[in-house]
């Protein structure tokens, strides 16, 4: 009897070893074997999130030993959300994310370096200044997937009355000649010619001035991060401020708001154009009033031509996955080029991808796709993307100094110390 006490207690250890084995979430290892990945995605459109679970539908029909599980994250709390989740070790394996949001996880060794875990082809696929988004100390933390040029949306009705020149990538206006032709769509009667949408200023006046050569962040020989506010960072803030001060063209009551609170407006016919990034294309095929005539314009140029920043979205693996290459091979079958081609359709944003971006249904004229599709080659790494800190400086200095100055409230050189001198005593904490 006592044998058989000890033949069942040593079976009871050896099921509860088991038992705690299977809690521990040592990386979605199943009863059966088979290996289970998480992937957590930040879609939200309908059409982005449909496409999302199809996809992961597809890659779990054709890998019977690699199931990925569908997890719905957010992007209003996505960063605190993975911090969280980074340092109580229970990460997504696949993370979904933007190139701009990178820079603190990947420093952190949160994420898992990609450079030897992805195939040739997509590496080749994406150009390398998408490449550059995501690369931090010359390892890449992200393959940046979609993106999304700014553009202006503008009444194409409003604009072929007036008589004025239209913009086309090729063509495009210079930032004094988009000043001129918003002063002459104006009426100074309630009408303006444009609608600067500025609640988050940053990102459009850093990405934006990129054309005019603007960097505003710098390296030092030491690797340091500066800022310095010089003569190319003026041309873009400048624009905006005149117009809206000096030239009465630019409405000061959008300043404050989101892109999708200035089209009621649009659509009533009070701003003639509105500087938006490309993907409100569908807000507004879906809200527009019936016979309401809109097109997509580029972006003015400047020194460097159609040049802007983007922040791309992007795929990462987590550090702390042990399933690294399984998690590697589902993003490559996720970004074959068709299916980048279903995930831009999904969004209305551009893939990255070059092969994605011949695809006939990205390069048509109905809803101005092809507009979109000529200004992929002029996107950039956005300038701050790798400089730690870099969200404080936004948040604490750049936000509230660029809305002041846009409104009127202080002038350039008011901004440009702002912006430098306490810009810079934030980056140095971060660079000690």
């Amino acid at each position: 009897m006592a044998a058989v006490r000890v033949r069942a207690l040593g079976a009871v250890a050896a099921a509860l070893v088991l038992l705690l084995a299977g809690c521990s979430g040592d990386g979605g290892g199943e009863p059966d074997g088979r290996i289970t990945l998480r992937f957590q995605s930040l879609a939200w459109q309908k059409e982005s999130v449909d496409a999302n679970k199809e996809l992961v539908k597809e890659w779990n029909a054709t890998h019977p030993d690699v199931k990925v599980e569908y997890v719905q994250g957010s992007w209003s709390s996505i960063h605190d959300q993975l911090l969280t989740s980074f340092e109580g070790g229970e990460a997504p394996d696949i993370i979904h994310d933007a190139s701009d949001d990178l820079a603190d996880f990947a420093y952190g060794g949160y994420l898992a370096d990609l450079g030897d875990l992805l195939p040739e082809r997509l590496k080749s696929d994406i150009p390398q200044a998408s490449w550059d988004t995501a690369t931090f100390g010359g390892k890449v933390y992200g393959v940046p997937f979609l993106q999304e040029p700014r553009v202006l949306i503008a009444n194409a009705k409003w604009l072929k009355e007036s008589g004025v020149r239209i913009p086309t990538p090729e063509k495009p206006w210079s930032w004094s000649e988009f000043r001129s032709v918003a002063k002459e769509l104006g009426d100074g009667d309630g009408k303006f010619g444009v609608a600067w949408p500025l609640k988050e200023p940053v990102s459009a006046t850093l990405n934006l001035s990129l054309s005019t050569g603007g960097q505003l962040f710098h390296r030092r020989a030491d690797g340091k991060a500066e800022i310095r506010f010089e003569a190319a960072d003026e041309v873009m803030p400048r624009t905006v401020h005149d117009q809206v001060n000096v030239d009465g063209s630019a409405s000061d009551s959008t300043l404050g708001m989101g892109g999708s609170d200035t089209l009621p407006g649009f659509f009533g016919g009070k701003y003639a154009m509105v500087p938006l990034g490309f993907s409100y294309r569908q807000q507004i095929s879906q809200q527009a009033p019936e016979g309401f005539d809109w097109q997509v314009l580029p972006a003015p140029a400047g020194a460097d031509g159609l040049a802007q920043g983007v922040s791309p979205q992007t795929l990462s693996v987590a550090e702390d996955s042990p399933h690294k290459k399984e998690a590697a091979a589902f993003i490559d079958f996720f970004l074959r080029p068709a299916n980048m081609v279903r995930l831009a359709r999904g969004d209305w944003m551009l893939p990255t991808g070059k092969e994605a971006l011949k695809d006939p249904a990205l390069r048509t004229e109905k809803d101005d796709w092809a507009t979109g599709t000529a200004l992929a080659g002029h996107l950039r790494s956005a300038p701050a993307q790798s400089v730690r800190g870099y969200p404080e400086w936004k948040d604490k200095i750049a936000t509230p100094a660029l809305q002041e100055y846009y409104s009127g409230a202080i002038d350039l050189d008011e901004l440009r110390e702002r912006l430098v001198e306490d810009g810079n005593l934030v980056l140095k904490r971060y660079q000690r």
